[in-house]
């Protein structure tokens, strides 16, 4: 943790102390002056720099997780830009201020003392609130690229703690430190941690699909370097360089260090400073010539200055937070069908259906004149809520909900007006999926030929010895199985011989019922011998010889190709991405890339149906599928694939995100896509 940590304690350690040493001279000018009946302004607007500080972090965190995936990155891009600049200029700024900081803030005192106690209250607010946006800004743009919070937390946390504990022994003068050479030194230090912020912000722009480039990668090290190492860790966290950087990034990282550093170091001959005035005496607080006033008590100003960020920074995240998924929440069953419907605005809508009754139900949307149908959800289990999304335009609507083992009933209709006609869902039938099936039966055939072929192939590398030409050979087999992934329904227990899992065996991965390729993983990469692997090696030859055989005659349900859309990679998100299924290869985002490849070859059958029913789903798909394959492709160098383990916590955090919105835009595949039953 500490190397996400450390930058994090540098910046809370540095800006700690800048703000620190103000509120501390601010502090011992109004003692000096003999006002201290002044100084609880001083910690109000301390006080209020602190609540807009905390304030603007929450409103950055909340406000880019509501945030779609691609935004979230353009969002982190351009606010990790921002930061590398106000932490350029504070570098800059405290180098040319430290000598001369005391004197200057006692002359912004005298004047506020003359002028009263709000701008005492507004000095200090502005002295330290710089400070307090500049952190937190930096800490959410660390936390962003560390992939988690408590490492940039903690150390940011020590970082203030020790800062106050310094400030504190250079108020009361029991410590002395050059500030000058410790602002200088921390400076260096500070340039180079926002040069791969810098680098790291450009990356997410890339992503984001604000810059070009993000497949130009200038350094491709992933093959070669252990991304999970100590070392690897530490430079990744420290310095924010990773073994996969683009050109746009290297080339923005050595500019910024060549030019920033050369200026910065130019520079760090300090001029002597200036002697500062004598602060005029102010006026001895009896003699203000006001009367005195009714004074509100002494917590409302503070707890206004601390309310009124917090208050603020809620609205803005509660209405900038995105609308729940339904729009409508709508009833479902045989007594209250519909109940909770209004008309709607046209366009597109999500109705949240809750099905309230004791028995699973269909459920339409429909135009009760016609019966045409424009939006379904088929096996809607008693007590659940789904979302069904729906084109709504000018025309008539009811809801139709279908009890198992019961009568249809239809909802009171309600008018829509405007938005032009309404154009109904085309409904399926299994004449529909007649041709996609056929065709992605014969890429299982063929894929199955080759699956047969690759099997004896590693079967005849095994019993000749040669593990490691069996180890290459067993993840080529592997993946050829992989893509296979909308077949699996139909492959009855074969499935389960040749990709089995040893979850739930007596004896796990020694169990005797434990075969196929994780079989085969295991020992490959576990040390065994090629006489214990043979007989294994042989049974999976055998089986995938009896699924070709068998597969011809095996009864594939027509509508299992729908579902099956979103189901691989689900999978794909539960198992390989977690490194469940690893048993010892570290392929798992090996096994990913096949799913993928998999999946288009579904959607490419599936894609007449689907083109006229919802003209941008595949369009969608299409892009979170490249920006998914972009992601595996830089986590492997060749036949080297790096570990999910292994993957820097960012990447990680990319592919899992950018797998879940491609589930999500996968998602209404099924129901487009459903055999519909009479409504």
């Amino acid at each position: 943790m500490w190397d996400d940590a450390f930058p994090s304690f540098l910046i809370g350690l540095r800006e700690g102390l800048e703000a620190g040493l103000i509120v501390s001279i601010l502090v011992a000018t109004l003692v000096r002056a003999e006002a201290r009946s002044r100084l609880p302004q001083v910690w109000t607007g301390v006080l209020a720099a602190i609540a807009v500080a905390m304030s603007f972090g929450a409103v950055l965190t909340f406000t880019a997780a509501s945030m779609p995936q691609t935004a979230q990155e353009a969002f982190g891009g351009i606010l990790s830009v921002i930061a590398v600049a106000f932490v350029t200029a504070m570098v800059f700024w405290m180098r040319r201020s430290a000598r001369n900081l005391s004197s200057e803030l006692k002359q912004k005192v005298t004047g506020a003392l003359a002028m009263g106690s709000g701008m005492l209250i507004l000095t200090s607010f502005l002295a330290v609130g710089r400070e307090g946006l500049e952190t937190a800004l930096f800490l959410w743009t660390t936390a962003q690229a560390a992939g988690e919070s408590a490492g940039p937390l903690t150390g940011a946390a020590v970082g203030l703690v020790l800062a106050t504990g310094l400030c504190w022994g250079l108020y009361r003068r029991v410590l002395k430190i050059n500030l000058t050479k410790f602002f200088t030194a921390t400076g260096v230090v500070l340039i180079v941690i926002a040069a791969g912020v810098l680098g790291y912000g450009l990356r997410d722009l890339q992503e984001g699909g604000v810059l070009p480039g993000k497949a130009a990668y200038a350094v491709d090290l992933a093959g070669s370097i252990d991304a999970g190492s100590w070392y690897s860790t530490l430079v990744q966290g420290v310095f924010n360089l990773t073994p996969t950087m683009t050109w746009l990034q290297v080339v923005a990282y050595v500019a910024y260090l060549a030019v920033v550093m050369t200026l910065f170091v130019r520079g760090v001959r300090a001029t002597a400073p200036k002697p500062a005035p004598a602060p005029a005496r102010p006026a001895a607080e009896g003699s203000d010539p006001k009367p005195a006033a009714r004074r509100r008590p002494v917590w409302v100003v503070p707890a206004a200055v601390v309310a009124v960020p917090a208050v603020i920074a809620g609205l803005f995240v509660a209405l900038g937070r995105p609308k729940p998924a339904g729009d409508q929440t709508v009833a479902v069953s045989a007594s209250d069908c519909g109940k909770g419907f209004t008309a709607p605005k046209p366009g597109r809508q999500t109705f949240r259906m809750q099905n309230t009754g004791n028995q699973a139900s269909e459920v339409y949307l429909v135009d009760p004149s016609t019966n045409a149908v424009y939006g379904e959800i088929e096996g809607l289990a008693p007590g659940t809520t789904r979302d069904l999304v729906a084109t709504v335009a000018g025309g008539t609507y009811a809801w139709r909900c279908v009890p198992a083992n019961g009568k249809a009933v239809t909802s009171k209709p309600v008018t829509v007006t405007g938005g032009g006609a309404a154009k109904p869902v085309a409904p399926v039938s299994e004449q529909d999926l007649t041709a996609p099936l056929a065709s992605y039966k014969a890429y299982v055939g063929k894929g199955l030929d080759t699956l047969v072929g690759q099997t004896r192939t590693l079967q005849h590398d095994i019993e000749g010895g040669h593990l490691d030409k069996a180890r290459t050979d067993w993840l080529t087999a592997h993946r050829t199985y992989a893509s296979l992934g909308a077949a699996y329904g139909t492959f009855e227990d074969f499935d389960q011989k040749i990709d089995g899992r040893a979850d739930g065996l007596p004896g796990g991965e020694h169990d005797k019922d434990f075969t196929g390729f994780l079989r085969l993983e295991y020992g490959l990469w576990h040390g065994q011998s090629a006489k214990e692997l043979t007989g294994p090696a042989r049974q999976l030859s055998t089986d995938a010889a009896g699924l070709r055989k068998a597969f011809p005659s095996q009864d594939f349900d027509p509508g299992d190709l729908p579902l099956r859309a979103h189901e691989i990679l689900e999978n794909t998100l539960q198992f390989e991405l977690t490194g469940d299924t690893d048993e010892g290869s570290g392929t798992n985002l090996a096994t990913a890339d096949a799913n993928l490849t998999g999946t288009r070859e579904l959607l490419t059958v599936l894609k007449p149906l689907l083109t006229h029913r919802a003209p941008t789903v595949l369009p969608t798909v299409g892009t979170d599928l490249d920006r998914v394959q972009k992601l595996l492709d830089a986590a492997h160098d060749g036949g080297h694939w790096t570990p999910v383990e292994k993957l820097p916590a960012a990447d990680r955090q990319r592919l899992n995100g950018a797998t879940g919105q491609l589930l999500e835009d996968l998602a209404p595949i099924p129901d487009l896509l459903e055999i519909r039953k009479s409504a």
